[in-house]
């Protein structure tokens, strides 16, 4: 009985971890001492599903208190830039962010005419005052196979 759980438990894990992966983030500035410091990107689902939502979470820390600000979002596709966005930084996570740990998360369904491939991601991070809080940057794939509906 309990090989049979433990085959389950191993089963369970292969089918559910190619759709949750954390993914090795880069400072954009190795020099910088950056006032907010991210300790991972998770994905999900990865590889990212054209026409189907997917979820950045960004885990990071402060050392101060942020009343506000707002995340920059560069994308390059093969090295060409595509795409650039700005979200207010109260809408992706709970302010005032108070000093510790913190989670900012992002969701958005990308078309389904999007490109399949390898994509980069920078991600900048402001405060109400436009002091530079943060820069990432990391890379992420989309899909070969499309949602089921454009099929």
């Amino acid at each position: 009985m309990e090989m049979v759980q433990l085959r389950l438990a191993v089963l369970a894990l292969c089918l559910f971890l190619p759709f949750n992966r954390a993914t090795d983030v880069n400072y954009c500035d190795k020099q910088t001492e950056y006032a907010v410091k991210v300790s991972g990107v998770e994905i999900s689902p990865s590889p990212v599903a054209r026409g189907k939502p997917a979820t950045f979470s960004i885990a990071a820390t402060t050392g101060e208190a942020i009343s506000g600000g707002k995340l920059v979002i560069d994308v390059s596709y093969f090295g060409f830039h595509i795409h650039s966005e700005t979200h207010d930084l109260c809408e992706e996570t709970s302010c005032p962010v108070t000093e510790g740990d913190f989670v900012v998360a992002h969701s958005q369904v990308l078309p389904g005419f999007t490109p399949p491939g390898s994509y980069s991601l920078t991600m900048k991070m402001y405060d109400a005052n436009k002091q530079e809080l943060t820069c990432i940057a990391f890379d992420f794939s989309i899909g070969f196979i499309a949602s089921v509906a454009e099929t």
